[in-house]
């Protein structure tokens, strides 16, 4: 028997079919249309092409895996958090869904702040009023927009429109509605007294359910359109950071990842809905019943190494026959000293959200001298990111927020060195897993849990997944960092005296 996760991302929907060992017996990838940017700043996706994108990679896991659609005991689903999808009474769009990265809203968020208060925000949603989250946009829509506000009947996050494909049902689940802003974070329901505060009716809202919960069944039209069993229960899953934490055993307090991809994510897993009164994480609830979580983000981790090899012009190709560019780029960085020989990053390409909440901070490299190499600045890159999501695990310190194991994902997990880098800048043995494999994993676990494979998500990550190996941190390079930590938490005012 087995399960099916999908994962509604920006650039595409992911498919896959896990067994009750937690082996990937199949997978599959639809890449979107890249998202619309009408404005700068704005960014905007059709539902349908993601709804689309599900059912070729459905069909894809289904014909090319070992199992078929009896096979599937139940769906799971992850996405994209934070975006605003708006239905009419006969579930029609009504407009392109604006996404998460969508910068639009800065003067519905500052309305927000100044009309309910940060404080008084943090008490109804646990969280500050940010560009990113869905209750800035709807505003937007309906002043900007209001003939189309006036059709609104249904809002719906990215992955529940495709769950309304598959079940006609109106469901989410507590993760995703967490990043709503109209979310009781601490109690796990719908906030009655924000949606007064904004004019707004309960009524267009999906029913929010915990992560393995079973929302509906496959329907026959979806059957039909994906080769699933029509009758096959979907679970609530989970927005992307969560079910991904779930798919990296990342479920009980004290265990927390690091993952770097375009952007840094630290995620911890609680038992409380812990808050940082300056807003500078993010709290929502986790995907497992009875547990939060609290995440920083880093805007420009990955995409820091990225930027630097498009710079230097380190591609692919004859002249770089014997590998990939970033691991030519990692393998000349070890050649500098830990410290970079003075070389400083600040990662700041896209803004930054922690600790700094500042969608106008900007990148520098500081420090350089002409005696410094190409080495030393990569090295510099890949320290800076390790250096602002340290700002994270610094500020979950402050809040009482445990942290016992550290598990890494993404490509800052695949370089050995920055790997090393993480866990001598984090002071802190650093665990590798023996797959990650992301969101929609994480989505089939819940899905398993749902089906009474696994009675419950520990249960099912304690089975299946595994540690396969550990990092120490280097005792000398950890009080080198640790000192250039101390000169990277100072970078921020100087290069931005204003803020």
């Amino acid at each position: 028997m087995a399960v099916l996760g999908i994962d509604i991302g920006t650039g595409g929907s992911r498919a896959v079919i896990v067994d009750d060992m937690g082996r990937v017996l199949a997978s599959s990838t639809q890449a979107h249309v890249p998202f619309d940017s009408p404005q700068t700043g704005w960014a905007e996706q059709d539902p349908d092409d993601w709804w689309h994108a599900a059912q070729v990679a459905i069909r894809a896991v289904l014909t090319d895996g070992p199992v078929t659609s009896a096979d599937v005991r139940a769906v799971g689903l992850s996405g994209q958090m934070h975006g605003a999808v708006l239905l009419d009474e006969a579930g029609v769009v009504v407009r392109p869904a604006i996404i998460w990265c969508d910068q639009r809203t800065d003067a519905q968020c500052r309305w927000l702040t100044d009309q309910i208060g940060a404080s008084r925000l943090n008490d109804l949603v646990s969280n500050p009023a940010l560009t990113g989250f869905t209750l800035p946009k709807l505003l937007w829509v309906r002043e900007q927009e209001p003939a189309r506000w006036d059709r609104v009947h249904t809002v719906l996050l990215p992955k529940d429109y495709v769950r309304w494909r598959l079940t006609g049902e109106r469901a989410t689940d507590v993760a995703d509605a967490s990043g709503t802003l109209l979310f009781d974070v601490a109690h796990r329901c719908w906030s009655s007294a924000m949606l007064s505060a904004v004019g707004m009716d309960a009524a267009c809202l999906p029913r929010a359910h915990e992560g393995p919960t079973v929302t509906g069944l496959v329907t026959a039209q979806s059957a039909d359109a994906t080769g699933l069993r029509p009758g096959t229960p979907v679970v609530a899953g989970g927005g992307d950071q969560a079910a991904g934490a779930v798919g990296m055993g990342v479920v009980r307090p004290g265990t927390v990842s690091a993952t770097i991809g375009t952007s840094g994510v630290v995620f911890a897993a609680t038992d409380r809905p812990a808050l940082d009164p300056r807003g500078r994480v993010h709290t929502f609830c986790h995907a497992v019943p009875g547990r939060w979580h609290v995440m920083g983000v880093t805007q420009g981790a990955g995409l820091s190494l990225r930027w630097l090899r498009d710079i230097f012009g380190i591609s692919r190709g004859p002249a770089h026959a014997t590998g990939d560019p970033y691991d030519q780029l990692c393998e000349e960085a070890a050649q500098a000293p830990p410290g970079a020989d003075g070389v400083m990053w600040a990662p700041y390409l896209m803004g930054e959200r922690t600790p700094h909440l500042d969608p106008h901070a900007r990148a520098a490299l500081v420090g350089l001298s002409a005696s410094h190499t190409r080495a030393h600045v990569t090295r510099a890159v890949l320290e800076g990111v390790a250096f602002s999501l340290r700002d994270t695990f610094t500020i979950l310190e402050e809040m009482g927020v445990p942290t016992t194991q550290i598990r890494l994902g993404g490509g800052g997990a695949r370089s050995r060195l920055w790997r090393q880098i993480q866990a001598d800048v984090y002071g802190h043995d650093v665990e590798l897993l023996a797959a990650e494999e992301g969101a929609a994993y994480g989505a089939a676990l819940l899905a398993g849990v749902g089906a009474g494979q696994w009675a419950t998500v520990e249960e099912a990550c304690s089975c299946v997944v595994r540690v396969t190996e550990t990092v120490t941190p280097v005792a000398a390079d950890v009080e080198v960092l640790r000192t250039r930590y101390d000169r990277f938490r100072t970078l921020y005012a100087a290069l931005h005296p204003a803020s």
